[in-house]
């Protein structure tokens, strides 16, 4: 497909784990509420139990959002699964959210070891790889997740890079020229190939200076190169507004229900398919 016929669509809406007010997030109840705004895809994250159940959990610990402690990868599911999210919904388990939600699809973040042979193991026994595309800042976990869901369903999924993959993609935008396509030759045994980079739009520096990432320099490398630019997490209806007419690809963002307002107001709501 051409990169540029892609990108004449709806740009792409993630509601980053799901759509809540309350703190409730990556619970069935945020999920559906990004649904009934219209979402189709969904950004989360998974952690695997100590008995091989995938989560859809962000932290690698249970304390920040639910009353309980401990490690999520040191835990059974038995133990795990009476926990409530800021008091309100269950963790579930990502074969839940597949199960349940079947209209929609999943940017999923594989935030630990053990995801990395469960997760391509569950969506191939669900069926469900043409549901999610894969990424992890961890371009380590990220790579073999991809190698095992090619091994077992023969698919190729969609993918957004981590970490090295952005900050090479960042460089060669700065240098410019045909850096691109020789840096990922050189990088080719580290850093699987990614059709899509999910980016913030600035980086503080430790001095508390900020670079400003996604540009329009940026951008326009990045499309040459077929490569969609997702920005997070965009909160706020002017920031939305900057960056869609800047010419990104696709916001995650905390508050589904204001970008929904903004890209309906474009004309640009419902998504289709992105």
């Amino acid at each position: 497909m051409d990169p540029s016929a892609r990108r004449r669509g709806t740009p792409a809406a993630l509601a980053h784990r799901g759509f809540c007010r309350d703190g409730a997030e990556n619970t069935l109840d945020a999920f559906r509420a990004a649904r009934d705004l219209g979402y189709e895809w969904i950004e989360t994250d998974v952690n695997t139990t100590a008995d091989g159940v995938v989560l859809s959990f962000h932290d690698e610990t249970l304390d920040r959002v639910t009353g309980g402690t401990g490690r999520v990868s040191s835990l059974t599911w038995a133990q795990i699964g009476a926990e409530r999210v800021a008091g309100a919904g269950r963790i579930p388990r990502f074969s839940d959210l597949l199960t349940e939600l079947p209209e929609l699809k999943f940017n999923v973040d594989v935030k630990d070891e053990a995801s990395v042979a469960a997760l391509p193991a569950l969506l191939h026994e669900l069926g469900a790889a043409d549901r999610v595309r894969v990424t992890s800042f961890s371009e380590s976990r990220r790579r073999r997740t991809l190698r095992r869901i090619r091994e077992l369903d023969g698919r190729t999924v969609p993918t957004s890079s981590g970490k090295e993959g952005m900050r090479l993609l960042l460089v060669c935008s700065w240098l410019g020229g045909p850096s691109w396509r020789l840096a990922r030759r050189a990088a080719a045994r580290w850093i699987e190939p990614f059709d899509t980079v999910q980016i913030p739009r600035c980086y503080r520096m430790r001095g508390g200076a900020e670079v400003q990432l996604v540009t329009p320099r940026f951008l326009g490398f990045a499309h040459r190169h077929g490569i969609d630019v997702h920005v997070w997490t965009v909160n706020e209806t002017a920031e939305m507004t900057e960056l869609l007419e800047l010419g990104v690809d696709g916001i995650v963002t905390d508050r589904a229900d204001l970008l929904a307002a903004v890209l309906a107001q474009r004309g640009q709501w419902p998504p289709s398919g992105v």
